[in-house]
């Protein structure tokens, strides 16, 4: 995406950040926790085998990291898979995987409310989760549509806390573990490979897995404010999706190792009931209270980036720029968008975790795969251009990811498949219409960093959601 270029009325941004900076913002914005947010899911359409869906997860996003890396290296300027996709390969192209991607900004806040409400449900059954899901989103759009900013400070005080909560969950787990059958029983494959597992169970997992790491690229749109972006960006990137995936994949393996197999009460709220046997009702009640808070957080930043994109496709002429393109007067936001994706939420009273997740993940894989491919093309034409590239990093890692991604795209939900592929045929038509017929290049989505005077949304960029310096970089997912 294009950053318009810095003048007296527009200053350029500060080159400020460096690696370690990155980094935590980057791990930050994937919610940690969010792993047993989904443990449940993920264990009982693997059949126990959750940490083999977290690890082949791991190794897709680690071939994409190397791409996106690729990527930012090559066009470091604020952007992410729409930017490399339209720059490498064609712009008709960019505007249609941006168009997958606004799919998962729909969908985002919403699947953040659903496993926030799963929680509060399980935590107090009295309550249906209609009403949680409908709480949520009543407070997060109104607080979203006031412009409430949360200090910098808070994110990484939120980021200490999950951080304390997953260290205490995985301790009790292996005393857990430790009491029951000994040290022994903290060698184990069953996470891995167990008798109820199989192949097609684990991609399918692993496809539902790789929500927990939407958001490892989201450092790309802080490309133009890293000191030497072209190293530091890629490095970030790479670190972000390792440290996380050894997180995800430690996390999965000691509480599947307390809970062994996929059967449970409720899949949607597994680690709630797993948290209470192995620390009582008190870090219980100190679980469903750090899984929450993280998820409020995150949901009011998801809803906060979606709402800023639409704004900015519907200001560049890519979205009908009387609704989507407008700011309000009072508040200085953009309500009706926000108000569109608390509309879209309420579709969450109608669909599990499962299926709501595999429909962010949709949009996720077709980034993903697009990224890989863009690193292909870029390589023949810069060597038509007679400059070189390892064939090794441009070409074969690339292709690799473009498989494996390809692949867990195939393994998603079938209602999300069919979901996206219909999204996908609306993006086409409305391609045609704002191009007249493909006869004309479809309007540039321009993020500059003035727009952040004009709504006091997140001024994010690009298809994964970064709030601008200056707003909360709460936690949220692609």
């Amino acid at each position: 995406m294009s950053t318009a270029p810095a003048s007296a009325a527009q200053p350029s941004l500060a080159r400020t950040l460096r690696l370690p900076s990155l980094v935590l913002f980057g791990l930050a914005y994937m919610t940690p926790l969010i792993v047993l947010g989904i443990f449940g899911v993920v264990a009982e359409t693997t059949g126990g085998a959750s940490a083999s869906a977290y690890l082949v997860a791991l190794v897709a996003m680690l071939f994409t990291a190397s791409s996106y890396g690729r990527m930012a290296a090559a066009y470091p300027v604020a952007g992410s898979a729409y930017t490399y996709v339209r720059r490498t390969i064609d712009p008709r192209v960019g505007f249609l995987v941006g168009w997958a991607v606004l799919l998962d900004y729909l969908f985002l806040p919403m699947v953040i409310w659903l496993i926030g409400a799963a929680y509060l449900e399980a935590r107090f059954p009295a309550v249906p989760g209609w009403m949680w899901i409908l709480g949520f989103i009543i407070v997060t759009t109104l607080l979203n549509i006031l412009g409430i900013k949360v200090a910098d400070r808070a994110n990484y005080i939120l980021m200490a806390f999950q951080v304390l909560v997953i260290v205490v969950f995985v301790g009790l787990s292996i005393g857990s573990v430790v009491a029951h059958q000994g040290a022994g029983g903290l060698i184990s494959a069953g996470p891995f490979l167990n008798p109820t597992a199989t192949f097609q169970g684990v991609t399918a997992g692993a496809a539902i897995a790789a929500y927990s790491f939407l958001g490892f690229d989201a450092v790309t749109t802080f490309t133009e404010e890293t000191i030497e972006p072209r190293k530091t960006v890629p490095r970030a990137i790479l670190l972000i999706a390792l440290i996380g995936g050894v997180i995800f994949i430690l996390v999965s393996y000691t509480t599947q190792l307390v809970h062994p197999g996929g059967q449970f009460h409720d899949a949607s709220s597994a680690a709630f009931d797993i948290a209470i046997t192995i620390g009582g009702n008190v870090f219980g009640s100190i679980f469903i209270a750090g899984l929450v808070v993280a998820q409020f957080a995150s949901g009011l930043a998801a809803q906060a980036s979606a709402a800023r994109l639409m704004f900015a496709m519907g200001r560049d002429g890519a979205l009908p720029r009387t609704v989507f393109g407008e700011i309000s007067r009072r508040f200085r936001s953009p309500v009706v968008n926000l108000v569109i994706i608390g509309v879209v939420g309420l579709v969450a009273m109608f669909l599990d975790v499962a299926t709501s997740t595999s429909f962010i993940n949709f949009g996720a894989f077709v980034a993903f795969t697009m990224v890989n491919v863009s690193v292909i093309v870029y390589y023949f034409r810069q060597r038509k251009e007679g400059v070189r590239h390892n064939a090794v990093l441009y070409v074969v890692l690339p292709a690799v990811g473009a498989i494996v991604t390809g692949y867990l795209l195939t393994r998603l939900d079938i209602n999300a498949i069919v979901l996206g592929l219909s999204w996908l045929v609306l993006g086409i038509i409305v391609l045609a219409i704002v191009t007249k017929g493909f006869r004309q290049l479809p309007p540039e989505i321009a993020y500059d960093e003035a727009d952040a005077e004009t709504t006091e949304a997140p001024a994010a960029a690009a298809p994964v959601a970064a709030p601008a310096p200056e707003a909360a970089p709460a936690p949220a997912r692609e």
